[in-house]
């Protein structure tokens, strides 16, 4: 506490000859002095620093004369400062006639001296344009970045994904017999020609030899002893994928001895998966093959019982082969003790991109830990999960679990592929994506590219601007007045499809249905055997109908509501012009949704989409019967919500 210790100031003289003086006076005198004393010091010293300041900055004399200038102001300054400051003193002292002890008078100056002589030294850096503190510390003052140019991020695929074998995309120019496709038993060329398929389309006559190369030497190994490369195929609908991996797999299987899940054939719906059950039928019929199919249209116990049955003590498989959807294939692994994956030899995933996107269901993991899994049963048949290819892992010959993946929009994202655990893929493609990015492409651009995708050859593409009031009134026109027939309609929801359904039924003159989730398996079974037969003119359905189905002769496709995205549009228009046939899509598109739209499929890689203007003078005449259709659709609706309210 010794820093705020006080003691009264008495002077430099006695008290004697102090006592005739007043207090004031002496004071006064006192700092007089000594500010005469530090004025005549600053003036000596002042010479001395303009010279070394004049020396340091030689080289650039406007910074001299602003430094200067700052100098000789700030003295002055500094004196108006000082005789403010004595004049105040002098009030205080004079008004409570008291003493101001010399040590914190002294203390006092020297802190006004260092605040001034801060003050100055900041007005010359400031004049000279120096940052403050460089010239003390000596260390970089950051800042002045300048902007430089970021180094374009080109796309870069994995070689397989970049250099893929080219299948051709027009069907018709490119068939190729039967006979002349190398590897194929006389018993599926009997079977094939016995079904009335005397030629392959290009993607078969590819993709075939491929898969049968990998089993040539059995199942237990593939060529060279090595395990066989995982296959991934991307071509347009319509065709033929299915058949170039049922044809392969037929034969591989029909020299087993004993029955065992060999192969497992994945499909995102039941009704894909019901139409690739029926093919898998057809040519393994005359064989001893057993096809099951697990989809959940039958019960489970039913499902169970088709899978394998109890034989003493021991469960005996009943099927070879098995198509399946992945929410059912779960529920058979984690409760049906019975099923057993130990024997699989070909993975089938077929719409791949769509099943990429229901990985969180883990149904990839559970089928990998099913074929690999460990048993109390030392086998010499055992599999071991494969890793690294090394001599060692090569010595233990075991049955290889080879992948078969197909779609029309299959993905070129790496890290979506990598889910799958592929090894050394190889790509079958109608679309040749090079690594290569133009140089008028900006970043963005360059790092997230457009994939491209395949469309078919015989598609015609169109588009018609409308109202949202007047999309109706366009499908009645094209169904009415222009005689389309065989149509397939979709929307974007169930809802959405189920109220246009009911519209178009109400307004007359249209053999409508529906397909969507609110029907029943056989509802829907029903709904398509009916539209292929021609007895229904429009079908309107959601989503679920564009997915890999093959509806036989749908002659034109209507986007009732614009799709979101373009892998919906592809899936949607390849219901038409399937197997090199020609057809015709439409889409109804609102003011702000054109410009967006176009440029998404022109991004995608499609010929082009042509303009359709239909006048309003052509839909007046059915406008009258559309009113009073909307005042019977809206007691319809309230109907059938006051019938699900008593219901409940």
């Amino acid at each position: 506490m010794s820093l705020f210790l006080m003691n009264r100031y008495l002077g430099d003289e006695d008290d004697d000859n102090t006592g005739k003086e007043s207090r004031s006076k002496a004071l006064l005198q006192k700092l007089q002095k000594q500010a005469k004393e530090r004025e005549q010091q600053a003036l000596s010293n002042r010479p001395h620093d303009k010279a070394e300041k004049a020396e340091e900055n030689d080289t650039d004399e406007k910074e001299v004369n602003r430094k200067r200038k700052t100098t000789e102001d700030v003295p002055i300054q500094s004196k108006e400062k000082k005789s403010k400051k004595k004049a105040s003193l002098l009030k205080t002292a004079s008004a409570h006639d008291k003493e101001i002890p010399c040590e914190f008078e002294s203390s006092t100056d020297e802190k006004q001296q260092n605040r001034e002589e801060k003050k100055e030294s900041e007005a010359c850096s400031d004049a000279s344009g120096e940052p403050k503190g460089s010239s003390q510390t000596g260390f970089p003052i950051l800042g002045g970045f300048e902007k430089k140019t970021v180094q374009k991020v080109h796309r870069v695929l994995p070689q397989w994904l970049a250099q893929p074998d080219v299948i051709q995309k027009d069907i018709k120019r490119n068939l190729i017999p039967i006979s002349s496709v190398p590897g194929i038993c006389p018993k599926i060329l009997k079977r094939l020609e016995k079904n009335g398929i005397d030629n392959f389309f290009p993607v078969q006559a590819e993709v075939i030899p491929a898969v049968l190369d990998g089993v040539c030497h059995g199942l237990l190994m593939g060529r060279g002893g090595y395990r066989p490369r995982d296959i991934c195929v991307s071509a347009p609908t319509g065709s033929g994928k299915t058949l170039a991996f049922v044809v392969p797999i037929i034969q591989a299987l029909s020299e087993r001895v004993i029955c065992q899940v060999r192969a497992l054939v994945l499909l995102p719906t039941k009704e894909l998966a019901q139409q690739v059950y029926k093919v898998f039928c057809t040519y393994a019929e005359g064989t001893s093959l057993k096809v099951v199919i697990v989809a959940g249209q039958k019960s489970f116990a039913t499902e169970q019982a088709s899978l394998s049955e109890d034989r003493g003590r021991r469960s005996c498989s009943l099927a070879d082969i098995v198509v399946a959807t992945p929410g059912r294939l779960v529920d058979h692994i984690n409760k049906n003790d019975g099923f057993s994956l130990q024997h699989l030899r070909f993975l089938v995933i077929d719409e791949a991109d769509r099943m990429i996107d229901s990985m969180h269901q883990s149904w990839l993991k559970l089928v990998t830990q099913a074929v690999y899994k460990k048993g109390s049963d030392v086998s010499i048949f055992g599999r071991r999960e494969p890793g690294p290819i090394t001599a060692a892992s090569l010595l233990p010959a075991q049955m290889p679990l080879q992948k078969l993946l197909f779609s029309a929009t299959l993905t070129q994202n790496p890290e979506k592929l990598q889910q799958l655990g592929l090894h050394q893929p190889r790509l079958f493609s109608s679309v040749h994506s090079g690594t290569s990015v133009h140089s008028g492409t900006s970043t963005q651009e360059a790092s997230q590219p457009m994939e491209k995708f395949n469309f078919p050859e015989g598609l015609t593409e169109y588009y018609i601007p409308c109202t949202l009031s007047k999309k109706p009134l366009l499908i009645l026109h094209l169904l009415l007045r222009l005689k389309f027939s065989t149509v397939l309609c979709f929307t974007n929801s169930r809802e959405a499809a189920h109220r246009l359904f009911m519209l178009v039924k109400l307004f007359g003159g249209v053999q409508v249905a529906e397909f969507s989730s609110r029907l029943s398996p056989s509802e829907r079974k029903k709904t398509l055997k009916d539209f292929e037969q021609e007895k229904i003119q429009l079908l309107i359905s959601t989503d679920a109908a564009s997915r890999g189905i093959d509806i036989q002769g749908v002659k034109c496709v209507v986007n009732y509501d614009a799709p979101q995205f373009i892998r919906t549009y592809v899936h949607r228009v390849g219901r038409t012009a399937r197997a090199g046939k020609s057809g015709m899509a439409f889409t109804f598109l609102l003011g702000v949704q054109e410009k967006n739209f176009l440029q998404m499929v022109r991004d995608a890689g499609s010929s082009g989409v042509q303009k359709q203007i239909i006048q309003s003078e052509s839909l007046r005449s059915m406008e009258a019967r559309y009113e009073e259709t909307l005042v019977e659709l809206g007691n319809a609706i309230k109907d059938e919500k006051s019938k699900k309210h008593m219901a409940l």
